[in-house]
């Protein structure tokens, strides 16, 4: 195993040889403090002037926050020198965390994006969602049409997105519609049920099977065996409903329909479960794509209407990345890939109030540290110590010389209150962390 030789300041030397010990005997290390304060201020040409050298370590760990090219102490020392978190608190996690994931990426789903009334829009507007779509993930484009037909221009639209490469699909149920779609090339049609089924054999593209409506599986079952009687391609579709309407119900007859078409191509919506339930979409999409997995099912139809399902196909995405790699390892989804978790945070470790006094006992200047734990928010000078949950009871308590002073105060405090309040990490002078949205 690798020896390390941590690399920190004064201030903080002393909490980084306590959070070292609590990680027990597995990690061999020495401990570096050089003469500053604030490790965060060390740049790389600071650190290999002073580290005169490794004290037979086979790596160097400095600071996440150290500047410059590390490769300057590498040139000096001639030891690999990595660049380690940004809090020390985080010193544990990162060495859980530093195996590799071999193959983690991989997944067998592929991701329609509906366009949702897409008729209503000119070109533009089009082709701009449909690379919005792209750039998040979507295999397809799906092209919203009305319930009783008439998209203007279908067939040109279908041309234009083909032409940049998409491949396109449309959902409607109008002949006219369908016909011109087919003829413009469309890739897919969703949906088909006997409502439609007489315009099936005069297309090329492959279509989406449903139950009639109202009816349930046995429709389905008779849809797919016309289908079959004509050797047209399918993606079976048994249609997710509702909570309240059949929710539970609907994942059961998916898994009828699996059993009863083990090698059949299938198709889940999403759009009934995020779009209709007033909640944040990506917990909803991890256990959507862990369901859709288990039942390997090929597609994922997703919408982005209501406002709280923006940025669901890039979740939809995230998901079925990480869903893949667990169940064909046969391990929890967890501790794979933190991108779903936006509102809160992955596991962190927080500094008592206990360490904090003794951190302030260091302190010689009257700039201003903050800090959270899961309780309080807390701000120490060499002057004063304050904790407390109220930030506005905070900030009257400090003594501010000028509006730069006041704005940066005020900023980083309520930067605190709401990683507080959301039970997220703060660290003083960094953007909280917000999963793949802060990608």
């Amino acid at each position: 195993m690798s020896r390390y030789l941590f690399v920190t300041g004064k201030l903080a030397g002393p909490f980084l040889q306590k959070t070292l010990e609590g990680m027990g005997r597995g990690l061999k290390y020495e401990c570096a403090v050089l003469p500053i304060s604030v490790a965060a201020l060390m740049d790389a040409r600071f650190v290999a002037k002073h580290l005169t050298s490794a004290m037979g370590c086979d790596k160097v760990m400095i600071p996440g926050l150290c500047s410059a090219d590390p490769g300057i102490i590498e040139d000096k020392l001639g030891v690999e020198v990595i660049c380690g978190p940004r809090c020390l608190k985080d010193i544990p996690g990162y060495f859980g965390k530093a195996r590799a994931l071999e193959g983690y990426g991989a997944h067998k789903v592929r991701i329609f994006a509906e366009i949702v009334d897409a008729y209503r829009l000119g070109m533009e507007a089009i082709m701009e969602r449909a690379s919005y779509y792209r750039a998040n993930g979507a295999d397809v484009i799906d092209l919203g049409c009305p319930v009783e037909g008439g998209f203007p221009n279908i067939d040109r639209v279908v041309k234009a997105l083909k032409s940049d490469g998409y491949l396109v699909s449309v959902d409607s149920f109008s002949k006219e519609d369908i016909l011109k779609a087919d003829e413009a090339h469309v890739d897919f049609l969703l949906s088909v049920n006997s409502r439609n089924m007489e315009v099936v054999p005069r297309l090329h593209c492959k279509v989406v099977v449903v139950p009639d409506f109202e009816q349930g599986l046995e429709s389905l079952e008779r849809n797919i065996s016309q289908l079959e009687a004509w050797g047209v391609p399918y993606i079976i579709d048994p249609v997710l409903r509702p909570i309240g309407f059949g929710f539970t119900e609907s994942i059961g007859e998916f898994i009828t329909t699996r059993r009863n078409h083990p090698k059949a191509e299938m198709l889940l919506g999403s759009g009934n479960l995020t779009e209709l339930t007033d909640a944040d979409t990506t917990g909803m999409s991890a256990v959507m794509a862990g369901v859709v997995t288990e039942l390997e099912i090929d597609y994922v139809l997703t919408t982005e209407v209501i406002s709280w399902a923006r940025g669901a196909v890039r979740e939809f995405d995230v998901a079925r990345r990480l869903m893949h790699y667990a169940c064909h390892h046969r391990i929890l989804p967890k501790h794979l890939d933190d991108g779903l978790i936006t509102i809160k945070d992955p596991p962190f470790e927080a500094f008592s109030e206990e360490e904090l006094r003794g951190m302030q006992e260091k302190v010689r200047d009257r700039n201003y540290r903050i800090f959270i734990d899961r309780d309080s928010v807390y701000v120490f000078n060499n002057k004063i110590f304050i904790r407390d949950n109220d930030v506005q009871s905070i900030f009257n308590h400090l003594n501010i010389r000028n509006a730069a002073e006041a704005f940066y105060l005020g900023r980083e405090l309520q930067k605190a209150s709401l990683a507080l309040k959301l039970g997220k990490k703060y660290e003083q002078e960094e953007d909280l962390r917000w999963g793949y949205l802060s990608e």
